[in-house]
């Protein structure tokens, strides 16, 4: 079963020029099908002196999901070689589209190929990319007068706290890796004060 994957940390866009041809190739990061096509065509309303707007995306946990588009281009030189860069980077949940402004000189066949998948590893080049981990979701209600002791001494403990919600009690959200302890660590933090409620998995960003 997966349990982590690899995905972009945030949107970065690169460029590249081949014989007067610029390839500006977008990246964003999606979850869902609807989000990456959403993306594709967005960079087509804002890049639109462009003459093609080729795309490819990889979704999922496990990248299951994988579509690719050569927009005009020559079947098979644009979307194909876009999606063999991702799927070669490893990464899933991302979405690159390539917007070419055309320079007047044809680049064949093979130099399409090269253009768009090039454009795609410089995209790749230029973002950091992070791990996404499935991990336990708890959460811990806490004194509002021990709270902030109480995250950073989890904090410090490598527990993700991922907010906290503020009422009678302070209740800290935490996500927990497999394997963890969290039961000894929340004893250990409250003097067997605190017990920790389990409430589903999630993914959960890494470094």
């Amino acid at each position: 079963m997966i349990d982590r994957y690899v995905t972009i940390a945030g949107d970065s866009a690169a460029e590249i020029e081949v014989k007067r041809s610029r390839f500006l190739c977008s990246l964003h990061r999606a979850s869902e099908e609807s989000g990456a096509r959403a993306f594709v065509e967005e960079m087509r309303r804002r890049h639109w002196e462009a003459r093609h707007h080729c795309s490819a995306f990889v979704l999922g946990p496990d990248g299951s999901t994988a579509r690719s588009s050569d927009d005009g281009e020559p079947a098979g030189t644009a979307g194909a070689p876009m999606l063999e860069v991702l799927r070669g980077a490893g990464v899933s949940d991302v979405v690159a589209v390539v917007s070419r402004y055309f320079g007047g000189i044809l680049l064949g066949a093979g130099g399409l190929v090269r253009a768009y998948g090039d454009a795609v590893r410089a995209g790749l080049d230029s973002v950091r990319l992070m791990e996404r981990q499935k991990m336990r979701l708890y959460v811990v209600e806490v004194d509002h007068a021990h709270a902030g002791r109480v995250e950073n001494d989890l904090r410090a403990r490598g527990i993700t706290v991922r907010g906290a919600r503020y009422g009678d009690r302070v209740g800290l959200d935490l996500a927990v890796a497999p394997g963890v302890d969290l039961d000894a660590l929340i004893a250990e933090v409250s003097a067997g004060e605190l017990v920790a409620t389990a409430c589903g998995e999630d993914w959960v960003d890494g470094g």
